[in-house]
């Protein structure tokens, strides 16, 4: 006949079973660590890449508007008493 498993045994696969729950745990946490650190880095390469084109585009409007002739100063009037 067969024996009935032992404590040892049957303590052994629960702490098997524990481990291997918690390992598939933290593995799924760095997973979802690392594609929100992807999420960040695309995100912040898509902001980078609107705010090097905006302050292109400034400079663009910048160089195209020519600054006004300066006017020639008003002679001041002395005071009359």
């Amino acid at each position: 006949m067969s024996q009935p498993p032992s404590r040892h045994s049957a303590a052994r696969r629960n702490a098997e079973a524990l481990l291997s729950k918690a390992q598939k745990r933290e593995q799924n946490f760095k997973l979802e660590q690392e594609r929100e650190s992807e999420a960040v880095a695309l995100k912040t390469a898509r902001l980078r890449e609107l705010r090097l084109a905006k302050e292109a585009e400034d400079e663009k409007l910048k160089a195209a508007v020519r600054p006004a002739a300066p006017r020639a100063p008003k002679p001041r009037r002395s005071k009359q008493t």
